[in-house]
């Protein structure tokens, strides 16, 4: 395995391991500013645009949820949700100069008081190598696809991030 792939997974789980540690600000900082976070919500949806989705945010909506996330007039999170990703070792789908595709099994778990849920599926990451800012050439999330194993079903709210 190159360098490179390596830089990827461990990437993939450290994006993971922010959300698990409650970092968001963090996390929000892996994101491309034009970025997309998309959890369907059909099996295999293809069209993004003209179906109804669990999540499609754009980094502005992620931005508000990271905030509402952090604010302290959110009683709501009295007290805080927590959460778990179990990872399985990221696939590297392909590589080229400007971007990098992958697939990564999960199975995430949320919890909150003594109520607790879990989701399984797979993360399908487009990456990204940033070309200005702090770090040029550092790994930045352009597009994160959330599908889960039964879309369809009735969820809990999901508070945080899968």
């Amino acid at each position: 395995m190159s360098t490179d792939q390596q830089d990827i997974i461990h990437f993939i789980y450290a994006e993971a391991a922010l959300i698990d540690a409650q970092k968001f600000t963090e996390w929000l900082d892996l994101y491309t500013e034009d970025a997309l976070y998309w959890m369907p919500l059909e099996f295999d949806q293809t069209e993004e645009h003209l179906t109804t989705s669990l999540m499609y945010e754009d980094k502005l909506l992620l931005t508000v949820r990271v905030n509402r996330l952090q604010g302290h007039r959110t009683y709501s999170q009295k007290p805080r949700s927590r959460c778990h990703h179990l990872l399985q070792t990221p696939e590297i789908l392909e590589i080229n100069d400007d971007e990098v595709k992958t697939k990564t099994a999960f199975h995430y778990t949320e919890t909150r008081n003594d109520e607790q849920f879990t989701l399984v599926g797979w993360v399908e990451h487009t990456l990204k190598r940033a070309s200005d800012g702090e770090k040029p050439g550092a790994l930045k999330i352009l597009r994160k696809r959330v599908n889960l194993l039964n879309p369809e079903a009735a969820h809990s709210n999901i508070q945080l991030f899968v």
